[in-house]
């Protein structure tokens, strides 16, 4: 997909439905240096029914009651939307967002994003992959709470419209996820399952993983993220704050940084530290004209500015041209 991973720093529903906290996260998630923004775009109704019951961690982060109601106070309106596109192109950062409905995908499409990113709790809505894959726009897909058969079967519905452009996101949807449930392996898994792009949508509470999942192949990186973890709302607690973003982000830079072109050589910035570290061939005692060179009057000391320790063979035996003083360089031109 591109040499460098895709950082999205996921808003989703952060902005507890207010404009001016979205515009806030847009101007901390260019701060951060990240690649795009993400909200979620849905129509409440149209999401879950009337008396669904939260998730454990919704229960833990926003109290009692049911997901209707929680997530009707988190909806964006299409005019916010309008304006939020709008602001992030003004800050030279990409608007993404993940549809939820068929209504919120016309609303997207009307944007005109560039990509869509499907979440984990849509890989088996078949009608709804059917439904984006056909704009023949890039997928980025999570694949949360699936088995390797539905990532399958999901694939083939989007390859099926005619759509290729797909990334597979890895991830474990528990707001925080534990260290020992991230299964960093699945992640290559699907690689080799799908000869895909791959990456990796985070909910653990720190920065460590997202890093080592781009040491691991991860093509997109994945990351909620807020302005305050005591915010009141569902996904404050499992998100990083701004800072914590930026860090994630730099960390993520080095470490690309630091994949080099994988070819072994001795870099030009090792070359000073290769005379001053290495050794040459020096004499260990004075020694006459005519004396054979051995081991008992010969040893290896820095700098490596003189002959190399490698050629030893070629003088062992040999015979000194010249007096040569105690800790003076043995050169191939004063033996024979």
């Amino acid at each position: 997909m591109m040499n460098k991973a895709f950082i999205i720093a996921e808003a989703g529903v952060n902005h507890n439905g207010d404009i001016n906290i979205a515009k806030q996260l847009v101007d901390k998630a260019v701060e951060a240096g990240v690649d795009a923004i993400k909200f979620q775009t849905f129509k409440t109704e149209s999401l879950v029914v009337k008396n669904a019951p939260k998730a454990e961690y919704q229960k833990e982060t926003t109290g009692s009651g049911n997901q209707y109601d929680m997530l009707k106070k988190l909806e964006l309106s299409y005019e916010k939307h309008i304006i939020l596109k709008k602001y992030c192109e003004e800050k030279g950062l990409m608007f993404i967002s993940t549809p939820f409905d068929f209504e919120s995908v016309d609303l997207l499409e009307k944007l005109d994003i560039p990509l869509y990113k499907i979440s984990s709790g849509d890989l088996t809505n078949i009608p709804l992959l059917k439904y984006i894959s056909k704009l023949n726009k890039p997928i980025i897909l999570s694949t949360g709470m699936g088995n390797l058969g539905e990532v399958e079967i999901a694939v083939n519905v989007i390859k099926e419209s005619g759509n290729e452009n797909i990334t597979l996101l890895h991830c474990t949807s528990n707001y925080p996820t534990d260290y020992e449930d991230v299964n960093l392996n699945a992640m290559i898994t699907l690689k080799n399952a799908f000869k895909l792009p791959i990456g990796y949508s985070d909910h653990t509470v720190g920065i460590e993983i997202p890093i080592a999942a781009v040491t691991m192949g991860a093509k997109v990186i994945e990351k909620h993220f807020t302005l305050d973890k005591k915010m009141e709302g569902p996904d404050h607690r499992a998100s990083l704050d701004p800072q914590e973003l930026k860090h994630m982000v730099a960390g993520i830079r080095n470490i690309e940084k630091a994949f080099g072109d994988g070819i072994k050589k001795c870099n030009s910035n090792e070359k000073n530290t290769r005379k001053v570290a290495r050794k040459s061939i020096v004499a260990s005692k004075f020694i006459k004209l005519g004396d054979e060179l051995s081991y008992n009057n010969i040893t290896f000391k820095r700098p490596g500015v003189g002959l190399s320790p490698i050629y030893v063979d070629e003088i062992i035996g040999k015979k000194a041209l010249n007096n040569i003083e105690e800790d003076s360089f043995i050169t191939l031109n004063n033996v024979r």
